[in-house]
This record gives structure tokens, sequence and C-alpha cells, in this order.
């Protein structure tokens, strides 16, 4: 676990707050003592940053270049006040490292794990305002000349700010939506930085695909399709919101994607609005709506639900849900898949879209199901059974 490095980084590499420590705690922090502050945005799972807690937030080289100068603090992005102050930074990848000044506004950002000397260098860079503070007043006040915001759309790109990027594209390709395949920049614009799917040149793109994947030449049709893929798959989950604790869902824009789905006849739609509605009630620990979504989902789509996915939905069970009967329900429908695959009903899966699987789920699935239903299930041990 990240934090289980942190008595090391304490003793002599990064002294960092205590866990738990808020953002707006250390801000306060900073202030008082004319520090900046270094905040490392990271979650339980991230491979590279676990490398960055056991391995290089501990040094003493690290440490000296760090603590003299920064308040340093660690947040769990997918915890406290993590999600909230996740999006509200638009970070979108792990881990992301932020310098801010004392008064808790951004310097600068970098991401992933990197070996010490590299990372001290990255700090030093990203502590160094790059203007692009003065370019958000510019903005702020009105400036709109493509000149500027293609120069904004770049700053922000460097920095990582996929919402505040989406909005300036949103407005490069305002009333373009049938002519920015011929504007070799715009078409840049789209590719990069466009998010919103509801965007008219969004809109008109999903209908009209040829027009831009022409225009790119070789590989364009490969290019929009997965350009297309990513922002309407993406947009829903950008609809939960959590404050103070709390998890919406934006009904609203929920409902304008769903009826744009549709009216583009978008590939993949029902998986989209399930995997949204799925995360959504995981989040607010709607046990019945989860499971009973999840058993529509399957009655209507099982051939489309891979082995894997379907041993996945049991993990939000498995952390939060307290109630058997619920668990039990899911473990049902994973047993039901299961001996359609022992019986010779089904064939085992072993791709998961372009990706090969080093092997069937078909052992995973009977462990899964097996503790769902309350049976003391060693996963590790079972697995190692031939």
């Amino acid at each position: 676990m990240i934090m289980a490095s942190l008595s090391t980084a304490q003793a002599q590499g990064i002294s960092f707050l205590p866990v738990g420590t808020k953002f707006e705690q250390a801000v306060q922090k900073a202030t008082k003592e004319g520090k900046l502050i270094f905040l490392d945005c990271y979650t339980s799972w991230c491979g590279p940053c676990k490398m960055m807690a056991r391995n290089i937030f501990p040094l003493k080289e690290v440490g000296d270049a760090i603590n003299p100068n920064y308040v340093s603090i660690q947040i769990d992005m997918e915890k406290g006040e993590g999600p909230e102050l996740g999006k509200k930074l638009q970070i979108s990848a792990y881990p992301t490292f932020i310098i801010f000044n004392n008064k808790g506004q951004e310097l600068g950002r970098f991401l992933g794990g990197s070996d010490a000397p590299t990372f001290i260098n990255n700090v030093k860079k990203a502590s160094i305002d790059n203007g692009s503070a003065e370019m958000d007043r510019r903005f702020a006040k009105g400036e709109r000349s493509r000149e500027f915001l293609l120069k904004y759309i770049n700053t922000l790109g460097n920095a990582y700010k996929s919402d505040q990027c989406d909005e300036v594209a949103q407005l490069l390709l305002a009333d373009k939506a049938e002519t920015f395949a011929t504007d070799s920049t715009l078409r840049d614009v789209f590719i990069k930085y466009l998010q919103n799917p509801l965007a008219p040149a969004a809109i008109y793109t999903t209908l009209h695909p040829t027009t831009l994947a022409n225009a790119l030449g070789n590989q364009g049709e490969r290019i929009i399709y997965y350009k297309l893929r990513q922002m309407w798959s993406r947009y829903g989950f950008n609809l939960i919101n959590e404050h103070d604790g709390h998890v919406t869902l934006d009904h609203a824009n929920f409902n304008k994607w769903i009826d744009a789905m549709e009216q583009c006849n978008v590939e993949d739609r029902t998986y989209y609005r399930f995997a949204v509605l799925q995360k959504y009630y995981a989040r607010k620990a709607e046990w019945e709506n989860y499971i009973k979504l999840c058993e529509d989902f399957y009655a209507t789509e099982d051939d489309n639900i891979t082995d894997l996915e379907l041993c996945k939905w049991a993990k939000p069970l498995q952390e939060k849900c307290q109630d058997m009967k619920i668990k039990s329900r899911l473990a049902q429908l994973i047993d039901r898949r299961y001996n359609d695959i022992i019986t010779g009903k089904r064939a085992p899966q072993t791709t998961q879209g372009s990706m090969r699987l080093a092997g069937d789920f078909t052992k995973t699935m009977s462990i899964v199901a097996r503790s769902l239903k309350g049976e003391p299930v060693d996963f590790q041990a079972e697995m190692r059974k031939k």
C-alpha cells in the first residue's frame, strides 16, 4: 500500500503531512511557513505510485531537495476529499504531482514515475510559474481571439488540464461543425482536446465520420473510430459528482447523453449507460439498484459480457456490501456462466477486446461466486491448484 512507506519517507526522505490531512490545511501551513506546496495525487492500485512511494520518496537526496521549500501532502484520489479534489484539479492519470504557491494557486504539474534526479528536476521546473495564471485571467476576462485560444489550449494541454482544454476546444470549433475538417489546425484541436460528445462538432462527426477520416488520410478511419469511442464512453462518468461525501448524478446531462447516443446510433451505447449507472450505484452503496441493474443487463446482453468483466462486478460488493442476499444474487449470475462453460454450452473467453488473456477465467468465476456466498476462500491458494 502507498501509505506503508510513509514512516520511512518521513524519517529521511520527503516529510509528508499526516495521512488524512486536507489540502486546505496544507495551504494554511504553507502560508504560515512561506513555502510552496507539493501534492502527490495517487491511488492504491497505481503501480508507478507505489514505486515512487517505496523507492524515491524515502531517499535522503529527495528529502533534502523538497523539505526545506515545500509543504508536502499525499492524497488518495479515490478516498476522502480525493474524488472531489481530483475532479477540481482535472486529474486523469496517476501519479500526478502538482506544485502550488502558498495561496493554493497551481504553478505547474508533471506525471508518472521516474528516478530521483529526474523527479527532483521535474519538481523544480514545475515550481516556476509558466504564465498560465496570466492566460487564465485573460480568458476569464473574455479574450477569444483564435491566436490566443490556440496558445492557451496548448498551455492547458501541457498541464494535462483536460476539462479546460475541452472548454477551449468547443470555442474554437463553435459554428464550424461541418467545416473544421478542412482546417488542419482545428482537426488537431478536435483529435487532441475535444472531450464532450454533445458538442456540435462531435455530433456531426459521429453522424458523418468519413468527412474527417478522409481529411486525416492514412489511418484516418481508425483514428476517428477510437476518438469517438473514447468521447462517448467516458463522458457519462464525468457526470458522477461527489461533494462533502454526497454522491450525485447530473441527471439532466445524463439524459441528454443517452438521447444523443440513440440519435447518433452510437455503437455499445447500452453498455456505456450500464457502466455509468453501475459505478454510480456502487458509489452510492445502493445495492438493490446495483444488483437489479446487473441482472437486467445480464438478461439482455449475456453474450456481450466477458468472463473477466462478470468477475469484476463482484468487487464493489465484496468490498462494501454487507447484504448476503444481494451478494448471492450476483453469485447466481456467475454460477450460471460457469456452469455453461463446464457443460460445454459456451467456450471460455481467452481475449478481452484486442488483448489476449494469459488464461481463461473459469476457475476465477468459481472462486468469486463462492466468496460472494460467504465461503472462506484463499484466492491465491485456490488459483495455484491444478
